[in-house]
């Protein structure tokens, strides 16, 4: 297994994402706690830590869901800090959720079409995807958009299907779809390997190396499968109690004894191979 830095993607020097410092707190929990960091432009950079250490809060202020008490949060060389989460899709922040957020009575193709509304000219979202005659040359770009990211995620057989009929792991496939669909500079992933089995598993691994590699995107990632954060990730930050506790290379955070003890409780920390590290090595 690789715990140094991936080879393949292309990493910018300059930093695109900037989180300076961020507090977050509810009445007198303090989910997050003077949390700082930055993610370069290409990388994939995970986020890991126990249950309740502040992930899915920090991924909500970095898309505007949540709006710290403290700290700057600066996008692309604009602060962002208190910008709306529609203002912040538009600069290019696409995001799915640990509990998926479809449209289950619309299609997958109009899902899907969702994520590109900030890229509509002529209104055409209005609770579902209407076409009309002076936005024909906009239909046909959106559609070609929108079939390319279906190839891309090979979602084709499924394309007409409501949402709420597909299978966990086909829904999980359409909300990342969607956040595609958007175009982002930065996309932030919720995990989205939860709940999946081995195969649908190995298939989202794949995407999301993918992603990085051949579409350019700057992804940050939740997740708790440690085999493949290790094995995929650029770099990896650790939360413990809404604190950051470490920051570096897969290899260096795996080795790092604050880690073994705060995330897992124990000194001897070993992540093996298996059969989804395999897949995405192959």
């Amino acid at each position: 297994m690789s715990t140094g830095k991936r080879p393949g993607a292309s990493i910018a020097d300059s930093s695109l994402l900037n989180v300076d410092g961020i507090s977050l707190r509810f009445g007198g929990l303090k989910a997050l706690s003077n949390v700082g960091f930055s993610v370069r432009s290409g990388e994939l950079f995970s986020v890991i830590g126990p249950n309740g250490a502040g992930k899915t809060s920090l991924l909500n202020c970095i898309s505007g869901r949540y709006s710290p008490q403290e700290g700057r949060i600066a996008f692309d060389g604009q602060d962002i800090t208190r910008l709306k989460p529609n203002k912040r899709a538009a600069a290019g922040i696409g995001r799915t959720f640990q509990n998926l957020a479809l449209f289950h009575h619309m299609s997958v193709l109009d899902n899907i079409m969702v994520g590109r509304h900030h890229l509509l000219k002529n209104n055409l979202f209005t609770g579902a995807i209407y076409w009309i005659g002076g936005a024909q040359k906009e239909e046909l770009e959106h559609r070609k958009a929108v079939e390319d990211v279906i190839d891309f995620l090979e979602i084709q057989h499924v394309r007409k299907a409501t949402a709420g009929t597909l299978s966990y792991g086909l829904r999980k496939r359409v909300e990342l779809a969607r956040a595609v669909a958007l175009q982002p500079k930065l996309i932030l992933l919720d995990e989205p390997m939860a709940g999946m089995n081995l195969e649908e598993k190995e298939d989202m691994a794949r995407y999301i190396v993918d992603l990085n590699e051949e579409w350019g995107m700057t992804i940050i990632m939740i997740e708790h499968d440690m085999g493949v954060v290790m094995d995929i990730s650029h770099r990896v930050m650790v939360l413990d109690f809404g604190r950051k506790i470490a920051e570096g290379l897969p290899a260096e955070v795996l080795a790092n004894p604050n880690v073994r003890k705060a995330y897992l409780g124990e000194e001897d920390l070993v992540v093996e191979d298996g059969p989804v590290l395999q897949a995405v090595s192959a």
